[in-house]
């Protein structure tokens, strides 16, 4: 039994709110973090991640000598004590300094990988997780825990996995929640497609989303045999290169895209997908776009699926070229034949930007009427949309 993102979005603040530790199980590179940075998100809760994997013994809290002769306790017949304090690592510290200011805040404290740590690591964490102490610091009653693993070969459903962890303590398991994640490619395409209004584009190439669509065993395809293979993670990573490639010349691009991608993929899977982008690649670059003619980019544009189509726009408007009647009437021409949905994303993304006021002072200076035309189609399709 394995549970998608979504059902997990669902389950883990649930688990939370009935007073338990919910420990989210699943392959490396298949989104756990990212899962844990949206649950807290959706639950307005403040988020603080700590990765065992790089977690030394006494990281948590380290014994600090007396510092007053306060902290000296004389005795009648023992001598003298000293009481010895302790300094706690900087993340939880800033835990307690948030607690305090926020009080009716939700806090979060995400333990990740937490298997890949140290018997001896696990064993301070015990009773942060079992205790919600450390030493004699209590949590605030505000502070959850959330803990993540990589499977190994004791779990139930992973007797062929080979990861490099160390089995945690039958308590551990005894007290917590264990949630399998699993890779659902309706999920993950559906945030795929979404926005990244940070870096104006689509959130995930949509040249890797039609492939996952024509290939949906490929999202994630763990073949132990190999050191790289498909995951989520890894085809994120694939799609931010994939929009550097689109920069380059073909020339270029062919060059170096084969061993980008298998350095994500590995070689069996970058092979296929790189027949495949090669196979539907019928690209118009910013520096094509300034040097062919407008019969030729209007008959390779033609050639482009409706994704394919916006993300270029999207690529050439990015590049920044020179706004000048070239510019306008190649554009225009490519813009009309966007969908009206297509064209409104476009301009909504460019409303988040300063090209129209750029734009706009370009038209002032050159009194160029195909400049103007351009501008006045993008605030017709603006105003369609409302």
């Amino acid at each position: 039994m394995a549970l998608s993102y979504r059902q997990l979005l669902v389950a883990v603040p649930l688990v939370i709110k009935g007073g338990n530790v919910p420990n989210i199980v699943g392959e490396a590179g298949i989104g756990k973090s990212a899962l844990v940075q949206d649950v807290a998100k959706r639950n307005h809760a403040k988020l603080f991640t700590t990765v065992v994997s790089l977690v030394e013994k006494g990281d948590l809290s380290i014994p600090v000598p007396p510092l007053t002769s306060d902290s000296f306790i004389k005795t009648k017949h023992y001598g003298t004590l000293a009481d010895v304090q302790f300094g706690y690592s900087h993340t939880l510290i800033e835990i307690i300094k948030y607690a305090e200011r926020y009080p009716d805040t939700s806090i979060y404290w995400f333990l990740d990988e937490f298997n890949r740590g140290s018997q001896a690591v696990q064993s301070e964490l015990m009773n942060l997780v079992l205790q919600r102490s450390v030493n004699s610091l209590k949590l605030p009653k505000q502070v959850h825990i959330i803990i993540a693993e990589n499977p190994d070969s004791s779990m139930t459903g992973f007797g062929q996995t080979d990861y490099g962890v160390v089995s945690g303590d039958a308590a551990i398991k005894d007290r917590t929640v264990r949630l399998v994640m699993k890779a659902n490619l309706k999920d993950w395409l559906a945030w795929a497609n979404t926005q990244d209004l940070k870096r104006h584009r689509q959130m995930i190439h949509p040249s890797v989303i039609k492939y996952l669509q024509e290939n949906p065993g490929m999202l994630h395809n763990p073949k132990m045999s190999q050191d790289l293979y498909p995951t989520p993670r890894a085809w994120e990573r694939v799609s931010d290169n994939l929009y550097e490639l689109d920069q380059l010349d073909n020339q270029d691009r062919q060059s170096i895209q084969l061993d980008v991608l298998s350095g994500d993929l590995g070689i069996e899977t970058a092979t296929a997908f790189n027949s495949f982008l090669n196979q539907s690649l019928v690209a118009i670059t910013p520096k094509s776009f300034v040097q062919d003619s407008l019969d030729k980019l209007t008959e390779r544009f033609n050639k482009m699926d409706e994704a394919q189509k916006e993300h270029t726009l999207r690529m050439i408007l990015k590049a920044k070229l020179s706004l000048n009647d070239d510019f306008a009437k190649k554009f225009l021409t490519l813009l009309t034949k966007v969908s009206s949905d297509g064209q409104y994303s476009l301009a909504l993304s460019l409303s988040h930007t300063d090209w129209f006021d750029h734009l706009y002072n370009q038209i002032k200076s050159s009194q160029s009427l195909d400049l103007q035309k351009l501008y006045e189609a993008f605030i017709k399709i603006s105003l369609a949309g409302y």
